[in-house]
């Protein structure tokens, strides 16, 4: 019986839980595969993919290889296209991309019952903070983005690019200072920013004043489980999902490009509450 082989590629690439995640999905689809783990520099991504990556049936792509890896695709995906971000990649006659960034967020919501409606926040305008504000509008949710005050000028540039999507989206920008001043209620806030993130765990993007305020918090950061902004805003009524979700789904969809695989929830749930409890193994060592 052939061997499928697949990876995560990135530099660097330590505690990646990219391995634990595919292999459980390959074994629930029945699938003999390896999934291993490459750390390639961007310089030399372009020839690995005609190389080393090219003996692979796929692989996935982390930072900083997402839009390194477009020259050498042959098609990309119109999500990917949009986003010019790539993380996922289907070898065969021709080398396809995709991007799994937003069926992971929409679906990581949806499972939770959180809708991407009403008046969403969005911490942060960098690459992931791109795919929140775009879903976001493309949802008809008006969207504001609050980012500190020397990144107003990325905002800015988001929130054109978000109105160039959708000419009639209701986006607007700020800063954390003038987000916590306000006091209109927030139907979902969105972390897209690193605050909180392991090992500085006691960090949180925003104070209760914004929380108190905020029906429900989606915090993109999946280590650790649980963070300061969620645990504040769980503590605040809020309801609260964490960034492990979104990952697991991402590969999920991986799979599907892949394989053409569907997964039941009951067992996409047992994977998320398994994969928070192998991160929380791993960091601990």
């Amino acid at each position: 019986m052939t061997t499928a082989r697949f990876a995560v590629v990135g530099h660097p690439i330590g505690h990646t839980m990219s391995p634990f995640i595919h292999l459980r999905l390959f074994a629930l689809a029945g699938i003999r595969a390896e999934y291993e783990v490459f750390d390639i520099p961007p310089e030399n991504l372009l020839y690995e993919a005609e190389h080393s990556l090219a003996a692979l049936d796929g692989y996935n792509l982390t930072i900083p290889h997402k839009s390194v890896i477009i020259p050498a695709l042959a098609k990309m995906s119109e999500k990917a296209s949009l986003y010019r971000s790539v993380n996922t990649v289907r070898n065969g006659s021709e080398r396809c991309g995709w991007t799994t960034d937003p069926f992971g967020f929409l679906q990581a919501l949806r499972a939770e019952g959180i809708p991407l409606a009403g008046s969403v926040t969005v911490l942060g305008s960098g690459g992931v903070a791109r795919v929140f504000v775009f879903e976001a509008v493309l949802a008809g949710a008006s969207v504001t983005i609050a980012v500190r005050d020397q990144g107003l000028e990325r905002a800015a540039a988001l929130c054109s690019a978000a109105k160039a999507l959708v000419p009639d989206a209701k986006v607007t920008v700020c800063t954390f200072s003038q987000l916590a001043a306000d006091n209109r209620p927030i139907d979902l806030l969105v972390n897209a920013t690193p605050v909180g993130m392991f090992p500085n765990t006691g960090c949180s993007p925003v104070d209760e004043s914004v929380l108190r305020r905020s029906a429900a918090v989606y915090d993109a950061v999946y280590n650790p489980a649980e963070t300061a902004l969620m645990a504040a805003a769980r503590a605040n009524g809020s309801r609260v999902l964490g960034g492990m979700s979104m990952l697991v789904y991402q590969a999920v969809e991986s799979h599907r490009i892949w394989h053409g695989s569907q997964y039941e929830k009951a067992a996409v749930d047992e994977l998320i509450r398994d994969a928070l409890q192998e991160m929380q193994r791993k960091f601990s060592e």
